[in-house]
This record gives C-alpha cells, sequence and structure tokens, in this order.
C-alpha cells in the first residue's frame, strides 16, 4: 500500500509545535533532517546542545500518513496550528509501500569490532574460518536502535572487547536492541540488565537474547522499574548528551566503586560539559574517545 508523504520547511524554534500538531493529525511516524543538507544523508540528528541551543537554523520534517488522506484538510489543519506557515513550505508526495526493515537487512553485513567480536544479522551465518576466539552476536534490530553501523555503537562494541567481563553484572542503558548487552554476555559477563524507554527495544532486546542463547542470564525492563539496589560492575550507556547529563547522578549509584564505564550518543562539541559533569559525580580516569563526528567517554566510577 502506499503512503502520501507531508515535507514541511521550518524554522527550528516551531519544531515542537509542528510535531505536536503532526501527531494530532494522524502522522504514522515523523522525521526531522537538516533543511539545509544537500541530501538526507547528510543531515546529522536532530539534538540540541547542553545549552539548549539547536544545531540546526531551520529543519524539513517529513510526516507519514494513509494514501487516501485529504491534502487539503491535512493542510489546512497544519496551517490553523502554525499560522507562520508559509503554504509553499509544505509538499505532498506519493511514497511507495515497502518493508523498510528487511530492505535495510539486505544491506546489512557481519562487521568486526576490536579483537574478537563480530556482529552477525540473523539471517546470514558466520564464517566456518573465523578464529576460534571470535564472539559472534546474532542481531536483528527490529524496531530498535543499535547494530553496530553506527558510530555510537561500534565505539561500545569496541570498548566492550577490550575489557575483562568474566563473572561481571553489566547494566546497559538505552538498549536499544540489545546488541551491548548481548555481547558483553558472550564474551564473559554473568549477566545483565537492559533498560530502555521503547517497549519495542524491550521487546527486541529479549528476541535477540533468546537468538544468542542468553536469555537467562539477561533482564529488561523500563527506567521506572529499574531496582533501587542493582549496580554495575560493568557500566554502558548509549543515549544522548541530553539525558546523559540528567542521568549522572543515577548513573553514580548504579555504579559500583571502580566500575568501569563508557557514554555514547554525544556529538562532537558537546563533550565538555558531559567530562566536568561526570567528574563532579564521582567518575575518575575520563577519556573521550572521537569517530567521525561522534564521541564516547569512558573512565571508572571512584
Amino acid at each position: 500500500m502506499p503512503w502520501l508523504e507531508l515535507q514541511l520547511t521550518i524554522d527550528t524554534g516551531l519544531q515542537p509545535r509542528a510535531e505536536a500538531a503532526l501527531e494530532a493529525m494522524g502522522a504514522l511516524s515523523v522525521t526531522l533532517m537538516d533543511a539545509d543538507a544537500d541530501t538526507p544523508d547528510e543531515a546529522a540528528i536532530f539534538e540540541p546542545g547542553l545549552g539548549e541551543t539547536p544545531l540546526w537554523r531551520s529543519l524539513t520534517l517529513l510526516a507519514l500518513f494513509d494514501a487516501d488522506a485529504d491534502r487539503r484538510v491535512l493542510l489546512q489543519r497544519l496551517q490553523g496550528a502554525l499560522p507562520e506557515l508559509v503554504p509553499d513550505r509544505a509538499d505532498f508526495r506519493v511514497v511507495a509501500d515497502r518493508d523498510w526493515e528487511r530492505a535495510w537487512m539486505d544491506r546489512y553485513q557481519p562487521m568486526r569490532f576490536g579483537r574478537r567480536l563480530w556482529i552477525y544479522p540473523w539471517n546470514i551465518e558466520p564464517k566456518s574460518d573465523l578464529d576460534p576466539e571470535a564472539v559472534v552476536v546474532r542481531l536483528d534490530p527490529g524496531l530498535a536502535f543499535g547494530t553496530g553501523t553506527h558510530p555510537t555503537t561500534a565505539l561500545c562494541l569496541e570498548w566492550l572487547d577490550g575489557l575483562d567481563l568474566r563473572g561481571k553484572a553489566v547494566i546497559d542503558y538505552g538498549c536499544g536492541s540489545g546488541v551491548l548487552a548481548i555481547a558483553a554476555l558472550k564474551i564473559g559477563a554473568a549477566q545483565a540488565i537492559g533498560v530502555d524507554n521503547d517497549p519495542q527495544a524491550l521487546t527486541a532486546t529479549t528476541d535477540n537474547a533468546e537468538r544468542n542463547q542468553v536469555a537467562g542470564r539477561l533482564r529488561t525492563c523500563l527506567p521506572e522499574q529499574l531496582a533501587d539496589t542493582a549496580r554495575a560492575d560493568i557500566f554502558v550507556a548509549n543515549i544522548l548528551a541530553g539525558p546523559l547529563y540528567d542521568l549522572a547522578p543515577r548513573f553514580a549509584v548504579l555504579c559500583r566503586s571502580g566500575a568501569p564505564f563508557a557514554l555514547s550518543g554525544i556529538l562532537a562539541g558537546q563533550e565538555a560539559d558531559l567530562l566536568a559533569r561526570y567528574r563532579d559525580c564521582g567518575f575518575t580516569d575520563l577519556h573521550a574517545i572521537r569517530r567521525e563526528d561522534w564521541i564516547r567517554i569512558d573512565g571508572v566510577r571512584e
């Protein structure tokens, strides 16, 4: 079945109202891109910095509706919610239906991280000539983030591969597909907790844990369900800079003394405030490692 796509270009300050209006109009999804990028591939993720200064001056919002939605009515409702909107900054097009997840999987190939860790799509059999010490994670991301293809995930996977995880308890905060928690368990961790505010991510994590025969050692929960007594020997959080800043005191409680930790999802330029914040919250031996436009911060809980 085809879909109707509404493309809307607005000033960044209008984003909360525009996104709320589109959702109220019945949008099935809303995607945000940099309106100044030449192609979608050049558009960076939309996230304000810690000082709440947007990265983009203008945004392009792509909202998906049922194909039979009335364009005239949609535009009228949008202009009613956003009187500032210039009509020619909104455009419609019909997009063909396809299995987006499976189309992506067709292009997803095995990847190596660090010395021994491999991430394989669930539908590709590992090579028979892999190193005997290779650790293979079979992954289907489902509707959740985290495959290893993004620099934030790759930075965390490489960090995990360099640790001695034998017998350790791991907390993966913002688990997405579960790739980090599952990799830690397959490398040698005794148990792991995957935490995410998206129930679909928890479902994907559980499914992937079963696929990798580690479900018995992995628990999942929403943030508010995480027990106050939960403690990590190894802690990793791949989310975004704003939540990482806000959650620093909480993370300090979750980490046992001496626990290695890693934070990712940080855009270059955001690390200085986070380094200071985590230093103040009792973390030490801090390092900022960059890949492309993304930063991993790692260190140790005092």
